[in-house]
């Protein structure tokens, strides 16, 4: 049987693949299936953040709220993010 950790055990890996430019991670969208670099991906700019739509298909892959004191970024669209190290 396996045992498990705490959420901390992620702090090491995470931090080293949100370092890099998550443009040029490759997404793929829940919707159609499309597998494409975040750069290519068309960003709706809105006063309360960033809202990301799929290139072919229009779908929604994220939307990106930053405040003062924090970040969210909700991925529900995207079924994959592959981070090129």
């Amino acid at each position: 049987m396996s045992t498990h950790v705490d959420g901390n055990a992620l702090a090491g890996p995470l931090s080293e693949m949100f370092s890099v430019d998550v443009t040029c991670a490759k997404g793929t969208c829940a919707g159609c299936g499309d597998t494409s670099v975040l750069a290519e991906a068309r960003v709706f700019v809105d006063p309360m953040g960033f809202v990301v739509r799929c290139s072919h298909c229009e779908d929604v892959l994220m939307t990106v709220i930053a405040e003062p004191d924090h970040a969210m970024v909700e991925l529900s669209g995207l079924s994959r993010l592959i981070l090129t190290r």
